[in-house]
C-alpha cells in the first residue's frame, strides 16, 4: 500500500483565538514543515479552519505520523484521500478508494474487513457544490451499502464504530475517517520563553513539558557536581531534554558546574539549611542564565509536601531569592500523577535510572522544614565575599549543549 500523500490537520484551542488565529496558525505550520523536512518533500498550508499536509516524495509514514502527533497545537493528525474531480461522482470515487485502502486488506484495519458500521457527516463548505450536505450523506451512504453490505457493513446514525468525515472545500473535496490523537495545547513559540530547572527525577520532565504545551519555547540548566555526580547522570539528564525535545523542538540546555558553590555551601551555613540555601544559588544562576537569553521565567518540578524543601514555607523561602516568576505546573499533583503522566510522555523508564543527584548528596539527616527568612539571610552572610566569585564563574563556565 502506497503512502497517504495527503494529511488534514485539526486543532481546538487555536480556533479561540480570534483576528490573531492566523499568528497561532501560521507558527503551527512552522513547526510542522521543521519536524518534517528532515523525511521528504512536503507542502503545508491553511485554509478556513484547516491546516493541510501534502507529500511529494516517499517517505516513511510511520515516522510522520510519529512526528505529527508529538507537536503541540495539534488535536488530530487524519489521512486523507482527495477526490480527483470536484463532483459527486468525483466524491464518490474517492469514498470507495477510501474505505478499500483502509477497511480492505490494509494491515491497520481494526475491523473484520466492513464488518462495522458507519455514518457520513459532509461539511459544504463550498457551497457552490451543487447537492447539500444532507443529500450527499444519503447518496453516499446508499451507495456504500449497495456495495459493501453483503460483506458486513451497516449503517448507524447515533453510535456508528466510523464516523466518514467528507469536506468539501475550495474545489476539493476530503474524504477522512481516523483521527490520530496529538497532544493539543499551543505552538511553542507563542508564548515566550522560559528556563528549567531539569534534574534526572520524574517530576522536572514533566514540568517542562506541561509548560512547553502553553506554548512556551524551552530552555534548561542543569546543575552538576563533580566528582560527586558522574557523566552518567548528566547524560541521563540530556536524554531526557532530548525525549521532551521531540515535543518542543530543539532545547538549549545549560550543564552548570555546581561543585565549588556547594562546598562553600557546606563549609559555611547550617547544615539542616543545606537545602534551601543551595536551591536559592541555584535560582539565581538559572535567573542570570534566564536573563541573558530574554527567558521571562524559571520553571521547577516541585510539588507541595513531597520533600522538605517543598513546604510551603520553603518554597517561599526559595522564591525570594530571584524577581523573575517562579511557575511550578505539578505543584497540585500527587506522585503518582506524576508517574502517570511521565509515562505518557515517555520519559519515566529514563528518569527511573539510578542518578546521583546533586541537592541529594548534601541533604542533612534532619533538613529544615519551615525555614524562616532571616535565618536563612543571616547564614547567607556567612557566604559574602567567599560564593559570589565562585558563582560568576560557575555562569561563566556554564557548558551550552543543543538537544534535539
Amino acid at each position: 500500500m502506497e503512502n497517504t500523500r495527503m494529511f488534514l490537520i485539526r486543532y481546538a484551542e487555536i480556533g479561540t483565538k480570534g483576528k490573531n488565529r492566523y499568528v497561532f496558525e501560521d507558527i503551527l505550520c512552522k513547526r510542522i514543515r521543521n519536524r518534517l523536512e528532515p523525511l521528504g518533500d512536503f507542502k503545508v498550508w491553511r485554509d478556513f479552519g484547516r491546516i493541510y499536509i501534502e507529500a511529494f516524495s516517499d517517505y516513511d509514514e510511520d515516522e510522520a505520523i510519529n512526528r505529527l502527533t508529538k507537536i503541540f497545537g495539534i488535536v488530530g493528525v487524519c489521512p486523507v484521500t482527495v477526490a480527483d474531480e470536484f463532483s459527486y461522482e468525483g466524491i464518490r470515487a474517492a469514498v470507495f478508494k477510501y474505505f478499500e485502502e483502509t477497511f480492505g486488506d490494509s494491515p491497520d484495519n481494526e475491523y473484520d474487513g466492513y464488518k462495522f458500521s458507519f455514518k457520513a457527516h459532509t461539511k459544504r463548505i463550498n457551497k457552490d457544490f451543487p447537492m447539500n450536505s444532507m443529500e450527499v450523506d444519503i447518496e453516499i451512504g446508499h451507495d456504500l451499502l449497495e456495495r459493501f453490505e453483503s460483506e458486513g457493513l451497516t449503517v448507524d446514525v447515533h453510535k456508528p464504530d466510523v464516523m466518514l468525515e467528507i469536506e468539501l472545500r475550495g474545489d476539493k473535496g476530503y474524504v477522512y475517517s481516523k483521527k490520530i490523537p496529538g497532544p493539543g495545547g499551543l505552538p511553542v513559540g507563542t508564548n515566550g520563553k522560559a528556563m528549567s530547572l531539569l534534574s534526572g527525577g520524574i517530576d522536572s520532565p514533566v514540568a517542562t513539558y506541561m509548560i512547553a504545551k502553553r506554548g512556551v519555547e524551552m530552555e534548561a540548566v542543569y546543575f552538576n557536581s563533580p566528582p560527586y555526580t558522574s557523566q552518567r547522570a548528566l547524560e541521563k539528564v540530556e536524554k531526557l531534554g532530548t525525549i521532551l525535545s521531540q515535543y518542543t523542538g530543539p532545547i538549549r540546555f545549560y550543564n552548570v558546574n555546581f561543585t565549588d558553590v556547594q562546598l562553600c555551601i557546606y563549609d559555611n551555613c547550617p547544615h539542616d539549611q543545606l537545602t534551601i540555601i543551595m536551591k536559592r544559588i541555584m535560582f539565581q544562576i538559572a535567573e542570570r542564565l534566564a536573563d541573558k537569553d530574554e527567558c521571562q521565567a524559571i520553571v521547577t518540578g516541585e510539588s507541595i509536601g513531597q520533600v522538605s524543601s517543598q513546604t510551603m514555607q520553603s518554597l517561599g523561602v526559595i522564591d525570594a531569592a530571584v524577581t523573575c516568576p517562579v511557575y511550578r505546573p505539578v505543584i497540585g499533583m500527587d506522585k503518582q500523577e506524576i508517574v502517570e503522566y511521565s509515562q505518557r510522555i515517555g520519559t519515566f523508564e529514563t528518569s527511573i535510572e539510578p542518578y546521583e543527584d546533586c541537592c541529594t548528596i548534601f541533604v542533612d539527616k534532619h533538613p529544615v522544614t519551615k525555614p524562616k527568612m532571616y535565618a536563612i539571610e543571616r547564614s547567607e552572610k556567612k557566604l559574602v565575599g567567599k560564593i559570589e566569585e565562585l558563582v560568576d564563574k560557575a555562569v561563566e563556565t556554564a557548558e551550552l549543549i543543543i538537544l534535539k
